[in-house]
């Protein structure tokens, strides 16, 4: 079936691309505002971009009342942010922090986190995340009238000592982080159990 998406309601596209593109990494961000609050907030319209330099982008989307979210007003003012990747052991806590509430709520505290300090940039870390990118915006643009695009470049990354294989080489235990994705609507996530492998070809010359 053919579905022209510039004919289709908003929800309906909202549903055709979250039930497809799937599974999708959650980018679980603090950010800072220009008064010093901190906020955190899950985001799965997220992916890594390249790594030269390292760069992640993020699809934020407006209230459909209060226009920018906390993290997007946050991030265009102080061009600052903190991914963190979300372990199944912290699901629930990840969760806490999608509640609908007013800026002057602290999704942090209401989620039960405890917060570290960062090195390079102002937002802090949250506590026993095994993955975590301290970032910069690099580009900031606007894609629709209901949604922004974050480019943000990688200035520092965290990893738990215990999933650190060989930091020489890189080597991460990547099945040990148990890092949960989006899945489709409904609340639904998935695990990284049924995993395959398959050898890239040899080049052709």
């Amino acid at each position: 079936m053919l579905f022209d998406m510039g004919q289709l309601p908003a929800d309906i596209r909202y549903k055709i691309l979250t039930a497809t593109v799937t599974p999708r990494p959650i980018a679980w961000v603090t950010t800072r505002s220009r008064n010093g609050a901190a906020n955190a907030a899950p985001f799965s319209f997220f992916t890594v971009l390249g790594h030269e330099p390292p760069t992640v982008v993020l699809g934020l989307l407006r209230h459909p009342k209060r226009g920018l979210k906390d993290t997007a007003q946050n991030i265009v003012e102080t061009g600052e942010f903190v991914v963190h990747l979300v372990p199944h052991r912290m699901a629930e806590a990840m969760n806490a922090t999608a509640v609908d509430a007013p800026a002057e709520i602290d999704e942090i505290e209401l989620a039960g986190l405890e917060t570290l300090p960062s090195q390079m940039v102002s937002p802090p870390l949250l506590k026993g995340c095994p993955v975590a990118f301290e970032c910069r915006s690099l580009v900031v643009q606007e894609t629709g009238p209901r949604q922004i695009a974050v480019i943000g470049e990688i200035v520092c990354a965290h990893i738990a000592e215990q999933f650190v294989i060989d930091a020489q080489r890189g080597h991460i235990d990547t099945i040990g982080l148990d890092l949960i994705a989006r899945m489709h609507g409904s609340g639904w996530y998935a695990r990284p159990r049924d995993l395959f492998q398959l050898a890239r070809p040899a080049p052709i010359e």
